[in-house]
């Protein structure tokens, strides 16, 4: 694994630690329907936290495992901003292990 992989893999197992720490993993999966929506972070249907449980967290830790092609450009924090817009404080955090998973899936 690449260091960009194997700090990539970290900081995606930070996030999912932040979540936890917020009370806002879930054991519960959504629907089906919830998770097959096809607006982007499945605006329709999840809050921010459960697609980056849900969808996020998963397609890219398969993504690290099967060596598949990782996107080019992220700008999950700015979602986050805007989700988070009313509670910033609580989600510093949060939001700055997502700004660092912007950096890592950017390419120069």
């Amino acid at each position: 694994m690449s260091v960009k992989l194997h700090d990539l893999a970290h900081c995606l197992l930070e996030v999912e630690a932040e979540l936890r720490r917020l009370g806002w993993w879930s054991e519960q999966a959504p629907h089906a329907a919830a998770l097959a929506s096809r607006e982007p972070f499945c605006l329709d249907t999840l809050r921010f936290e459960q697609w980056l449980q849900w969808v996020f967290l998963p397609r890219m830790h398969a993504l690290i495992r099967e060596s598949g092609d990782l996107p080019q450009h992220s700008a999950i924090t700015e979602m986050a901003e805007v989700s988070y817009m009313e509670i910033l404080g609580k989600t510093v955090v949060l939001r700055r292990h997502l700004k660092r998973l912007d950096r890592l899936l950017s390419r120069e």
